[in-house]
């Protein structure tokens, strides 16, 4: 069984991967560039949202064809990574968070299109996807929280990831709309690629790194850029001694994916 993993800002490659090649993908929604190798023993599966020296801003990401590739590859189980922004000021910059929920109220992919694979009337594959709890699978979150707490980061067991629309950052009074929502930590592509997942009935679970306080978080003290990048440069290790412990216990497992795609078709 191979596991999938998308990765984010300043990760456009995982280290340590073996025996890595590049495989294009045709997907109905274009093309996309699939790395696979083998990772800590296992068939794994590598998609840079952003593409190699951040080519594509978060506005430009096709989470269509990313998403649809993995699925089409055979993908069991997929493990999203970004970094974030905090909204509860009880996070730690450097600490990961495995999220639990989602707000991403405009269900709008980046061209601002419905964030959905199935758009034509009398689609086979249309239906609704029912969640019964969260929308990440209980069981990737629980592979990706053992690692977590193996691997010694510090890292929370829950939390509302909140989706933004990119390419700018937010206003405070955005953020201040965020964080009553009950909203831990925002990026820019979360959203859109946790609803596909579902859509595909693909075990998603999204594990963010703190890099920054967001907008008035921390009243009159923004996190300095500087603090930020650097953040983002320690990034690709953390998630990358994370995740290789996560790789293997999800390859030997069979993930249930979150919730129920109800397929008219199917009923």
């Amino acid at each position: 069984m191979a596991v999938g993993i998308i990765t984010g800002s300043g990760t456009y490659a995982l280290p340590g991967f073996e025996h890595a090649e590049q495989e294009p993908v045709a997907t109905p929604f274009g093309e996309v560039t699939v790395t696979r190798g083998d990772w800590s023993g296992v068939a794994v599966m590598h998609v840079s949202r952003h593409g190699p020296g951040h080519l594509r801003l978060s506005s430009a990401v096709n989470h269509r064809a990313n998403v649809w590739a993995l699925g089409e590859l055979g993908a069991t189980a997929v493990v999203g990574c970004t970094v974030c922004g905090a909204v509860d000021p009880e996070l730690e910059l450097g600490s990961l968070v495995i999220f639990d929920d989602l707000h991403f109220a405009s269900n709008r992919l980046p061209d601002g299109s419905l964030c959905t694979f199935f758009t034509g009337a009398g689609d086979p594959g249309r239906g609704h996807w029912i969640l019964h709890s969260g929308p990440f699978s209980e069981d990737v979150r629980s592979a990706v929280t053992t690692a977590a707490a193996r691997s010694g980061h510090r890292f929370r067991a829950g939390g509302t990831y909140g989706h933004v629309d990119g390419p700018r950052f937010n206003t405070p009074v955005e953020i201040a709309q965020l964080a009553a929502c009950g909203v831990a930590a925002v990026s820019q592509t979360g959203g859109p690629e946790t609803v596909l997942c579902g859509e595909l009935e693909l075990p998603y679970a999204l594990v963010g790194y703190v890099t920054d306080y967001a907008n008035e978080v921390v009243p009159g003290e923004p996190t300095p850029v500087a603090t930020l990048l650097e953040l983002m440069g320690r990034s690709p290790r953390v998630f990358a001694e994370v995740l290789a412990q996560a790789v293997g216990p999800l390859a030997a497992a069979a993930p249930a994916p979150a919730g129920t795609m109800y397929r008219f078709e199917q009923a």
